[in-house]
């Protein structure tokens, strides 16, 4: 019998030759014998149809736009990325910047941050056991539902006036001191602080009072639940750009900057820090002082797996959907 390599039968069948040695070594291909470290298969051989199609199990739709981890694990095909927080606890950088391009899957990450670290009423580690975070040990597993958590996105924070924008960034903040709801009557945190609680919820905080909202959300969050919040800022830099183009550049980087020096710089209140963007804008405009920011962009190596999707991933995806054979297109 003659005999072929698996290079020669995936330019032969159009498919990469990771999923030619997958095949054989699940035996989806007869005759396929492994020689060394190399699998060869009868010449004659026929490309294995897959069944995925053909049976009554119903394929899971991909996540496209979907920015809730409950939500796409629960009912969507979720390539799992939780080894971010393996990597971010091996390293515990105080406030951390990810810089990538749109549709990268940055708002779906930091929800997950969200509902791993977030101490709630209800067991979430049920959203993480069948993850791989979870069988990386208890070093990472102590960390999920252990802390308060703010999370803002100014992903739609697109207006041409400084006034509207302000006025959603302070709707964004007030619906988040609303989900904290029980800080309202917290005995743990003192009245000048319900005082200002009330009057974020109310809507009839000044510019200067948003601008220290984290500050005071987090101080009462630490108090109230003794433990350090983590803050997460999704799209932070959406209203900036916004603003560089409608002629409001100086007032939404000073608003920015003193909100970030609240949070960010020299908080005791803070646990970890977590901002993502499109773009890093310049460190002197809202980052200045901000010893404790590691900023990560497309160009370093390390997280870089958890943002688009790898090589592998797309073969198992393509692979789950029955079309293989796409992989070269996809690549290209």
């Amino acid at each position: 019998m003659l005999y072929i390599s698996a290079d020669e039968a995936a330019r032969k069948w159009n498919i990469s030759v990771r999923r030619v040695q997958q095949m054989c070594k699940s035996g989806e291909i007869p005759g396929a014998v492994k020689e060394g470290r190399s699998w060869v298969l009868p010449e004659d051989v026929q490309q294995p149809v897959r069944k995925t199609l053909k049976t009554s199990r119903a394929l899971l739709p991909l996540p496209v736009g979907i920015s809730s981890y409950v939500e796409a694990v629960s009912n969507y095909y979720y390539v799992d990325k939780t080894l971010l927080i393996r990597d971010f606890v091996d390293t515990l950088p105080k406030v951390s910047l990810f810089t990538r391009p749109r549709r990268f899957g940055k708002t779906l990450n930091m929800d997950m941050l969200r509902v791993f670290f977030e101490k709630t009423e209800e067991d979430t580690s049920c959203w993480f056991k069948d993850k791989k975070i979870w069988s990386c040990g208890e070093a990472y597993r102590k960390h999920q539902g252990r802390y308060p958590v703010i999370f803002l996105t100014f992903k739609d924070v697109k207006y041409s006036t400084w006034e509207n924008a302000l006025s959603d960034i302070s709707e964004i903040i007030r619906m988040e001191y609303s989900r904290h709801a029980e800080l309202r009557e917290s005995g743990k945190c003192t009245e000048y602080e319900k005082s200002f609680y009330a009057k974020i919820i109310s809507g009839d905080a000044e510019e200067v009072e948003l601008a220290r909202s984290l500050s005071v959300l987090s101080a009462m969050l630490h108090k109230h639940a003794g433990m350090p919040a983590v803050i997460i800022i999704d799209e932070y830099d959406t209203p900036i750009q916004q603003g560089h183009e409608a002629g409001y550049y100086k007032e939404v980087i000073g608003f920015i900057r003193n909100l970030f020096s609240g949070a960010f710089k020299d908080n005791p209140h803070l646990a970890y820090g977590f901002l993502t963007g499109i773009l890093r804008v310049a460190k002197e405009s809202i980052f200045s002082g901000m010893n404790n920011l590691k900023v990560n962009t497309i160009m370093d190596d390390r997280f870089s797996a958890y943002f688009g999707f790898t090589e592998n991933e797309v073969e198992e995806m393509l692979a789950y959907y029955g079309c293989p054979e796409k992989m070269p297109e996809a690549k290209s």
